[in-house]
């Protein structure tokens, strides 16, 4: 793979609305994975320039994050402009820029301690844990954790030991305000600084004591520059119906966002806390110049289609589904 670039600023009104973590760098070949350590981030050439946010509109460019997988669900590294095609409503835009995201980013942890979690916390544990031994110095984090209601553990911080000192100290207990939960992260996201943003939840199943609605928050999500992965641990008996609901609610507000939502029993929870970890350091920045500019407020739904290397079996791409044009 080339030398990495990093995407000059666009001029003009900046919405941001998808995220990637980038602490590191993952090189992919056919049949095996290989984690190389990530180079520091060149500092901005100029004062008046901007790091590359997640999804740009302006009059004149959008920049699309772009994760992609084997079929073993493993991150690709490496490939070329060549190997993405991008539309918008269904017509195909011409690639202009073409770079690997590498900048910090703030995650926020949303973590269930609802009274069905039981046992399954110290595995979440150490899947936190597992998240976190991924960070870069310069990544912030936060802990918003839910039961009856969202409780915000711990603000802002670049001290992971504090958000895994207050997870050793965590119950089980109550009933799952998961739809609070994300309101209020995304409200605590709003106070950081940087560009890429995401949450990471981890839960066992779906809502049943909010004040807010799966509608009013998905509009919320939807707007936002947040990326988010959810990892799912279904099961267990007495569930409610609200909670068999859970894979589905999580896999909607996730695959909005550009992120994904990850099933897993509570063996498997810190490997793919790992696997999210390193998707996040492994994210192309696609750049088009949208042929339909109306500054009308509309949602344009965004679409990645995947022309992989000759010898490579097909590869999955994952994106955020669509922007609000800008407004006069």
């Amino acid at each position: 793979m080339g030398k990495r670039q990093r995407a000059g600023a666009a001029r003009g009104l900046a919405v941001v609305v998808s995220v990637a973590v980038c602490a590191g760098v993952c090189g992919v070949v056919w049949g095996q994975v290989k984690i190389e350590p990530r180079k520091k981030p060149a500092a901005a050439q100029e004062s008046g320039s901007r790091r590359i946010p997640n999804i740009r509109v302006d009059s004149t460019l959008i920049l699309v994050p772009v994760s992609v997988n084997d079929p073993l669900n493993r991150p690709v590294s490496g490939l070329e402009k060549e190997n993405f095609r991008v539309y918008e409503d269904k017509v195909e835009q011409p690639i202009v820029q073409f770079a690997m995201d590498d900048d910090p980013v703030a995650v926020g942890l949303v973590f269930d301690t609802s009274g069905s979690m039981g046992d399954k916390l110290q595995r979440s544990r150490m899947a936190a844990s597992a998240f976190f031994r991924l960070a870069n110095p310069e990544d912030e984090f936060f802990l918003v954790e839910f039961d009856n209601a969202p409780t915000l553990r711990v603000p802002l911080t670049s001290d992971t030991g504090t958000i895994e000192s207050q997870l050793t100290f965590s119950r089980s207990k109550g009933s799952t305000a998961l739809l609070d939960a994300i309101y209020l992260a995304l409200h605590e996201m709003k106070r950081s600084k940087k560009n890429k943003k995401a949450l990471l939840i981890i839960s066992d199943g779906g809502d049943n004591h909010s004040r807010y609605t799966e509608k009013e928050v998905t509009g919320i999500v939807k707007e936002s520059d947040v990326l988010i992965y959810s990892i799912g641990v279904f099961g267990g008996m007495g569930g409610t119906a609200e909670e068999a609901g859970g894979p589905a609610l999580l896999t909607k507000i996730s695959e909005q966002t550009g992120g994904r939502m990850f099933e897993a029993n509570s063996v498997e929870l810190p490997d793919i806390a790992r696997k999210i970890g390193i998707e996040l350091r492994n994210r192309y920045i696609l750049g088009y110049s949208p042929q339909n500019q109306a500054r009308d407020g509309k949602y344009h739904r965004i679409t990645v289609k995947m022309v992989p290397p000759r010898g490579l079996p097909p590869l999955r791409a994952h994106w955020r589904l669509g922007y609000n044009a800008p407004i006069e």
